[in-house]
C-alpha cells in the first residue's frame, strides 16, 4: 500500500512543481531568465515528472497570459463565471489549450512574445505514443503494488494530474477563499497555508502582482516554489529579475 501512496504523492508534487515553476512562472510570466540549454532541461524534466499528463509550456504559457488579460470576461479560457460546472470548464480549457499548443488557433502576437518553444520535443511529449507509454507504466506499477481495490481509484487521477491541478485553481480559487487585494476579477486565495498546491492557491495575490515570483504576502502564506526558485538562482541555474520580488512591507493589504 505504501508504495502506491508514495508514488501518487510524489508525482502530485513533482508534476505540480514543474507546472508552477516552468510553465507558469517562467513560460507565461517570465519572472526570471535562464539559458536555452536550461530551458531544454526543464522541458525534459516536465515530461519526465508530468508523464501522461504533460503540458506544453508554449501552449500553457500563452493560454495563461490570455487568462490574465481576460480574467472573468467572455474571452477568459477558464472562468467559473461562464461555465455551468467544473467539467464544462475543464473541457473548454482543453479545447483552447490544444488549439494553441498545436498551433491551429490564431493567437494575438502580444501573447506569444518570448514564450519558450521546443517544437519537435513538444510534439513528441504530447503525442499519444508518449501518453500511452506513461499510462502503461502507471498501470504496471499499480498492478505490482496495489493491495486494495480503492487504490485503483487513484490511477485515473494520476493520469490526468495537470488538468486536476489547473481545475483546483481555475475553478475553486475563483469561488472560495479570501482576498488580500481588490482586483477586477473573482480571484481568491484558496488556502491560508498552501500545503496542497505549492503556492498556486494564493491566486488573488498572484492576480494583483503577476510579475512577483513569490505568491505569498502575509506571514502565513508560505510559497514553497519561491524557495525552490531562490535555490536555483543561488546556483545560477536561473537569474531573478531585479524589482520583480515584492516584499511584504511594500504591500498594502485589503484584508
Amino acid at each position: 500500500m505504501k508504495e502506491i501512496l508514495i508514488f501518487f504523492i510524489a508525482q502530485w508534487y513533482l508534476s505540480l512543481l514543474f507546472q508552477t515553476f516552468f510553465h507558469h512562472r517562467y513560460s507565461s510570466h517570465q519572472q526570471f531568465t535562464m539559458s536555452r540549454g536550461a530551458e531544454k532541461v526543464f522541458f525534459f524534466l516536465s515530461w519526465l515528472f508530468q508523464g501522461s499528463n504533460y503540458l506544453s509550456p508554449y501552449g500553457y504559457g500563452i493560454m495563461h497570459r490570455m487568462h490574465h488579460a481576460y480574467a472573468d470576461k467572455p474571452n477568459d479560457p477558464h472562468s467559473p463565471k461562464y461555465d455551468k460546472n467544473l467539467f464544462a470548464m475543464m473541457w473548454k480549457t482543453k479545447r483552447i489549450y490544444t488549439g494553441i499548443a498545436s498551433k491551429k488557433t490564431d493567437v494575438d502576437p502580444r501573447f506569444t512574445e518570448n514564450v519558450p518553444e521546443w517544437n519537435w520535443f513538444d510534439r513528441f511529449a504530447r503525442s499519444w505514443p508518449s501518453r500511452i507509454f506513461w499510462g502503461l507504466l502507471y498501470i504496471a506499477f499499480y498492478y505490482q503494488f496495489a493491495t486494495e481495490w480503492w487504490m485503483w481509484l487513484l490511477l485515473p487521477i494520476q493520469m490526468f494530474l495537470s488538468p486536476v491541478h489547473g481545475a483546483i485553481i481555475n475553478w475553486f480559487a475563483h469561488l472560495y477563499g479570501y482576498r488580500n487585494f481588490e482586483v477586477g476579477d473573482t480571484s481568491k486565495n484558496f488556502l491560508p497555508v498552501d500545503f496542497l498546491m505549492l503556492g498556486e492557491s494564493y491566486h488573488n495575490n498572484h492576480h494583483k502582482h503577476a510579475d512577483n515570483p513569490n505568491f505569498g504576502y502575509r506571514w502565513h502564506e508560505i510559497d514553497p516554489t519561491y524557495y525552490f526558485i531562490r535555490i536555483l538562482a543561488a546556483f545560477n541555474v536561473i537569474q531573478l529579475k531585479k524589482g520583480k520580488v515584492v516584499k511584504m512591507d511594500q504591500v498594502k493589504s485589503a484584508a
